[in-house]
């Protein structure tokens, strides 16, 4: 369905989202881990994105072992419930290793080295056969939550009919792991430097929508993995807003 900037008079509640955004150090600064969706998705058809997608109900099941800030801290981070707070955390650390087999799960003090052992597992966690909490309570493994570091908060515009209400994570790739692209949701996968990812959008080789082209402008100011971590946050809800120029839609964010 087209843009339209007028505002429906019911606009659609939108579904909660985790987002994961994974870097990695390299000899000629950070890249980001990027996916191309393929054009047959409802959301986002042919976009780069980051790994990420909708909450799982089950992702909330306080069972999963957990290691790093509690729920209760991710709930102020991001605002709303302890539960929820769970279970973006839960949908982050999922959603990264379906989409891109990184696991940020271990058994001692970081994740685990090699997460390609728990390729079965990882195609069962994308037919829900199985939960997030299943999977990790067979594996012995527990969830890193100290790996990842909140970073924004986006909903889709009220003039869409499919809406998220998205949370942004920041985690660097783990010592040993390789992220691929063994997904039916992209057509194509890769690391790139944010300043070439966004060089490919403006030249017309990409799409991005505005939450990735905002998120790669703050990335390409980090020289390293290290200085991204400690950048201190605070996380502010943004709703774009849709207006009309002619024959053109323009998005606005914040304030403009």
């Amino acid at each position: 369905m087209p843009f339209s900037d007028t505002e429906p008079a019911q606009a659609t509640v939108p579904r909660d989202a985790a987002t994961l955004i994974l870097l990695r150090d390299t000899d000629e600064g950070i890249e980001v881990f990027l996916q191309r969706r393929v054009a047959a998705m409802a959301f986002a058809p042919g976009m780069t994105v980051f790994p990420g997608g909708g909450v799982d109900q089950r992702d909330a099941d306080a069972s999963v072992r957990w290691a790093g800030p509690p729920a209760s801290e991710w709930a102020d981070w991001f605002g709303g419930t302890e539960s929820v707070a769970r279970a973006l955390v839960c949908a982050a650390v999922r959603e990264t290793f379906e989409e891109s087999g990184v696991l940020l799960a271990g058994t001692g003090d970081g994740a685990v080295a090699d997460a390609a052992r728990y390729a079965e597992a990882r195609r069962a966690l994308e037919s829900r056969e199985v939960s997030l909490a299943g999977f990790l309570a067979e594996a012995g493994l527990t969830l890193r939550a100290d790996l990842l570091r909140p970073w924004a908060h986006w909903i889709t515009p009220v003039q869409e009919e499919r809406r998220y209400d998205t949370r942004f994570f920041l985690a660097v790739l783990p010592p040993g792991q390789h992220a691929d692209g063994a997904t039916t949701e992209a057509e194509s996968s890769g690391w790139q430097r944010p300043a070439d990812a966004l060089a490919d959008a403006e030249a017309g080789r990409s799409t991005l929508m505005p939450p990735t082209w905002h998120t790669l402008t703050e990335l390409a100011g980090f020289g390293t993995t290290a200085d991204a971590l400690a950048a201190e946050r605070k996380v502010e809800t943004i709703i774009p807003r849709l207006i009309r120029e002619g024959d053109r839609i323009r998005v606005l964010m914040g304030d403009e």
